[in-house]
C-alpha cells in the first residue's frame, strides 16, 4: 500500500505506474473518494466539538432542541464517513506500487530482459529424455496415480527422488545457517490478514485455495513469515532481519492452462525455502539486499552445477507491490530453453503499510520497515533440470556434488532397480 499524501503529490507518477504494470484503475476515482472523505471527516470532527461544547454548560430548552438536531446530523455524517471510509479503503488496495527506474516496459514475460547467463549448456552425445520419461523409467515419479488420487497436476515422487528432494532442503537450509539467517518451518494456513497485507489478496484471490472463515493456504512462506512481525515495532538496531523458511505450498494455478500441464514443472502442490528480509526505509539498503538474496540464488544454482540466466522483469510482469523482481531461470534440456527456477522481488514499504510492521530509527522516528522476498530452492521443479541435465546416455542420472552427502552414499541413480 502506498502513502496516500504520496499518492496526492505524486499523480502522474503513479498513473504511468498503472499504464506500466497494466492495471484497470482509476486514479482519479480514488482522488475523489479521498477528498470526499477529508472534507467529511472535518465536517464529523467539527460538529462533535461543537456538541462537546454546549454539552459543558446547562442548555436552554432552543439548546436542547438544537443538540438534538446536531445528535441527528452527526449521526448521518458517521454513517457517510463509514460508507466513504470503506470506499476509500478498497481502492487504496488497489493501488500498484511505482516501478524502479531500472524496470523495462512490457507487456508480459516475453518481454523481460537478460541480465547475464552462467554454465555451459550440456552438449549430449544423445537424444536427451525430458524429465517424466526419464524419472517414471527410474522409478522416481507416478504422475498417473498421483492424477487418480490428487487430481489435475497430482504426483507421486518415489524412491531417490524422495531422497533428493530431501537433500536438497537440507542443502540449503544449512547453507543459510551458516550466513546468517533465522531458520523457520512457517504455517502453511495463514489469515486473510496475511494475504492482504503481503498483496496476494485481493488480485490474486484465483490463484490461492480457501480453506476456512478466514483461512487460506499459502503459496509462498513469504506470506507467513511477513505476517511474523505483523503490528509489531521493532528497532533499527536489529535491522535487517533474515529469515529462511520452509513451508509446503500451494496454488490453483488459475490462467496457467496450456502452460506445463505435463511433468512437475507447475503443479498445485509443493514445498519451497524461501529468503525473506526486512530492512530500514532507505532505496538503496532495498537494493543492496536485493543484489544479496540474488547473489544467493546464484550461488545454490552454481554449486548444483545448474546452467542458468538472470531475467529483469518487465513492467508488466511485475506484481502489484513489486519496485523490482529479477528471476533466475533453469536450463532445460528437453524444451531447450531456460524455466523459471526463483523469483526475488523488493517492496520498499508496500507490504509493511499494509501490515504494520514499524521501526524505531536512530533519532527514535517510527518509519515502515522495507520488505523483499526471493526463493531459495522450490521442489519438485528443480527436480526436472537436475534430471535432464544429470542424465546420461546409458538411462543413469548422477548426482550433483553438493548433494552426495546427503544422499545415503548414492552417486547415481540407475535403471533395472529391485
Amino acid at each position: 500500500m502506498l502513502d496516500i499524501k504520496f499518492i496526492r503529490e505524486n499523480q502522474e507518477l503513479v498513473k504511468e505506474a498503472i499504464r506500466k504494470k497494466g492495471i484497470k484503475f482509476e486514479l482519479d476515482e480514488l482522488i475523489a473518494i479521498d477528498e470526499r472523505r477529508r472534507h467529511v471527516l472535518q465536517e464529523l470532527e467539527a460538529k462533535r466539538a461543537g456538541q462537546n461544547k454546549k454539552s459543558e454548560t446547562k442548555p436552554s430548552p432552543e439548546e436542547i432542541n438544537n443538540l438534538k438536531k446536531l445528535k441527528e446530523e452527526i449521526k448521518v455524517l458517521e454513517e457517510e464517513n463509514r460508507h466513504v471510509q470503506e470506499d476509500f479503503d478498497r481502492l487504496m488496495l488497489m493501488v500498484p506500487q511505482v516501478p524502479d527506474s531500472s524496470v523495462p516496459e512490457g507487456k508480459d514475460d516475453s518481454d523481460n530482459k537478460e541480465v547475464r547467463k552462467w554454465g555451459d549448456l550440456p552438449d549430449f552425445n544423445f537424444k536427451p529424455k525430458d524429465h517424466i520419461e526419464l524419472m517414471e523409467s527410474l522409478d522416481l515419479l507416478d504422475m498417473a496415480r498421483g492424477a487418480k488420487v490428487a487430481g489435475f497436476r497430482g504426483y507421486f515422487l518415489k524412491n531417490e527422488a524422495v531422497l533428493m528432494s530431501n537433500a536438497l532442503w537440507s542443502f540449503v537450509i544449512e547453507r543459510f545457517s551458516k550466513n546468517g539467517f533465522t531458520l523457520m518451518m512457517a504455517p502453511a494456513i495463514a489469515r486473510e490478514v496475511n494475504f492482504m497485507g503481503t498483496g496476494w489478496l485481493p488480485q490474486g484471490k484465483d490463484e490461492i485455495y480457501k480453506i476456512g472463515e478466514d483461512e487460506y493456504l499459502i503459496g509462498t512462506s513469504e506470506v507467513s513469515v511477513m505476517g511474523y512481525h505483523g503490528d509489531e515495532v521493532l528497532f533499527e538496531k536489529d535491522l535487517p532481519k533474515k529469515y529462511v523458511a520452509f513451508s509446503p505450498c500451494f496454488r490453483s494455478e488459475a490462467g496457467s492452462y496450456g502452460k506445463d500441464t505435463k511433468g512437475i514443472l507447475r503443479v498445485h502442490e509443493f514445498y519451497k525455502v524461501e529468503q525473506v528480509i526486512l530492512c530500514r526505509a532507505d532505496h538503496e539498503e532495498s537494493v543492496k539486499w536485493h543484489e544479496y538474496i540474488v547473489s544467493n540464488s546464484e550461488e545454490i544454482m552454481q554449486e548444483l552445477g545448474l546452467p542458468y540466466r538472470v531475467v529483469i522483469n518487465c513492467a508488466g510482469d511485475l506484481g502489484l507491490g513489486q519496485v523490482k523482481k529479477y528471476d533466475i531461470e533453469g536450463w532445460l534440456p528437453s524444451q531447450q530453453t531456460y524455466r523459471e527456477t526463483h523469483s526475488a522481488s523488493y517492496f520498499h514499504d508496500f507490504q509493511t503499510r499494509r501490515l504494520n510492521i514499524r521501526y524505531r530509527d536512530s533519532e527514535n522516528k517510527m518509519q515502515f520497515a522495507h520488505s523483499l522476498n526471493n526463493t531459495a530452492i522450490a521442489t519438485p521443479r528443480i527436480l526436472a533440470m537436475i534430471m535432464e541435465n544429470y542424465q546420461t546416455k546409458d538411462g543413469k542420472v548422477k548426482v550433483p556434488k553438493a548433494l552426495q552427502k546427503y544422499m545415503a552414499g548414492i552417486k547415481e541413480i540407475k535403471p533395472g532397480k529391485t
